[in-house]
């Protein structure tokens, strides 16, 4: 089997890391997971030890909050299957406090997408990220440079993608499926 890049989108609690471990068991044994999450509070610290748990134990895991990229090409070894979990804390761990959208932020996180898709050249990639178009626009200007940035790397993962899946109450539901043919 050829390896690909599969995007999940969803939004909080929408079943995307399940989904993910799943189709991840699917095309290959050996897993590399990346884990992008920063534990920066005692709530946060139970998440990541829940995602933990829920994973299986002969998968490798790396803990990388940025330069995943390189993370992976150092680690990758036999890797049939990279999971990144996920897009958005990768994009939020770039901004590193910054409030606004700049060219050169954009840039940054633009060339890290783009390493990263290289891997897919070695392993399947399956990338996890939220969906933040659907939701209230936020209230402060950090916020809203967030999901800016945030819309946009989706769009290029999911420009790039083989698949595309959107999670609803646990449900996949297959984007690029659905608009083959129709895509420009």
């Amino acid at each position: 089997m050829d390896s690909e890049i599969i995007l999940i989108l969803g939004g909080a609690r929408s079943g995307k890391s399940r989904f993910a471990q799943q189709l991840a068991t699917e095309l290959g044994e050996r897993v590399l997971f990346i884990a992008t999450g920063v534990p920066m509070d005692e709530e946060m610290r139970r998440r990541i030890k829940l995602h933990q748990k829920a994973r299986p134990k002969a998968w490798r895991t790396l803990e990388t909050p940025t330069g995943v990229a390189r993370a992976i090409g150092e680690h990758i070894k036999d890797a049939d299957v990279v999971v990144l979990d996920c897009l958005t804390f990768l994009v939020s761990n770039l901004m590193d406090n910054e409030t606004e959208e700049s060219e050169a932020l954009e840039k940054e996180i633009t060339a890290e997408l783009s390493e990263l898709l290289e891997q897919k050249k070695t392993a399947s990639l399956i990338i996890v990220s939220n969906e933040v178009g659907m939701g209230v626009v936020p209230a402060y200007p950090g916020g809203r440079a967030y999901r800016d940035l945030l819309g946009r790397a989706n769009q290029f993962i999911a420009r790039r993608a083989d698949r595309v899946y959107l999670m609803i109450a646990g449900i996949p539901l297959e984007l690029k499926a659905l608009v083959k043919g129709n895509e420009r």
